[in-house]
């Protein structure tokens, strides 16, 4: 079951410019939220202070509370590694190790938890493959070089590996960017499936694949000086039939952004 998260009037910076200005928002477990808007209104900014990814950057600063199911990522007690064990990542290009085999980018993040019982190893890696619907397409393979595999398989390696040390909380910043229509209907039924397991927060420009597979949606807005805040957030299929503030009905219908 995903984790219960509570974003509570979460700024960020780079340096000096401010990207997010008092973001509350909360997410539901085993659910997958949408969050749209237009380029720079700080939606990846957004996702990547979810993990604790954001302070990673040179220079960059956050304020505010992120509770996952009650407990402060940001307090300083709290390890930024635990942070991103729970919360997991898939990025706009797939990423996998390209010199490491299939097998191996699928185990890396749970061997560096330390656990490398060949049994449990093996386990793992055919669990998380199955789950994104790989394994079949790679059973007779997974020594072989992840580098071989298309687009829209890295992607899905990309998304196993993610899910290999069983986070409550999955980040995916525009998955299906890079990819072929093909293969984004492959991502898009998979994230159908794993939301019975994770808490989904899902950036992406694309209207319509928000309305396919998200039951929440957040829309952003900066304007040309100022930070990202939230105009509007709920149920996918209110923002996008009857939205509180007519400026979401107008990037939604495409007016703007």
């Amino acid at each position: 079951m995903g984790a219960h998260v509570e974003v509570k009037a979460l700024s960020a910076w780079y340096g000096t410019r401010q990207a997010l200005e008092d973001i509350t928002l909360e997410l539901e477990p085993d659910t997958t939220h949408a969050v749209i808007g237009p380029s720079g209104c700080g939606k990846s900014t957004f996702i990547r202070c979810l993990n604790r990814l954001h302070e990673e950057v040179p220079g960059a600063s956050v304020e505010g509370r992120v509770l996952l199911d009650g407990e402060d990522i940001y307090d300083p007690a709290t390890d930024p590694v635990w942070v991103r064990r729970q919360v997991g990542m898939v990025f706009q290009r797939p990423n996998p190790f390209p010199t490491m085999s299939i097998r191996d980018n699928v185990a890396a993040g749970y061997r560096l938890n330390g656990r490398v019982h060949h049994a449990a190893l093996r386990h793992v890696v055919e669990r998380s493959l199955d789950r994104v619907g790989l394994l079949d397409e790679v059973r007779d393979r997974l020594d072989a070089p992840a580098s071989l595999l298309s687009g829209g398989q890295q992607q899905r390696l990309c998304i196993a590996r993610a899910i290999a040390i069983e986070p409550q909380v999955l980040l995916m910043d525009e998955p299906c960017s890079a990819l072929d229509p093909a293969a984004t209907l492959r991502i898009e039924d998979l994230l159908r499936d794993l939301r019975a397991h994770y808490t989904i927060v899902l950036v992406t420009h694309n209207m319509q694949q928000a309305a396919r597979v998200a039951q929440q949606t957040a829309f952003l807005l900066a304007t040309d000086t100022g930070p990202g805040r939230l105009v509007e957030a709920g149920p996918t299929k209110k923002i996008f039939t009857t939205p509180e503030d007519p400026r979401t009905e107008a990037y939604i219908t495409g007016r703007f952004g």
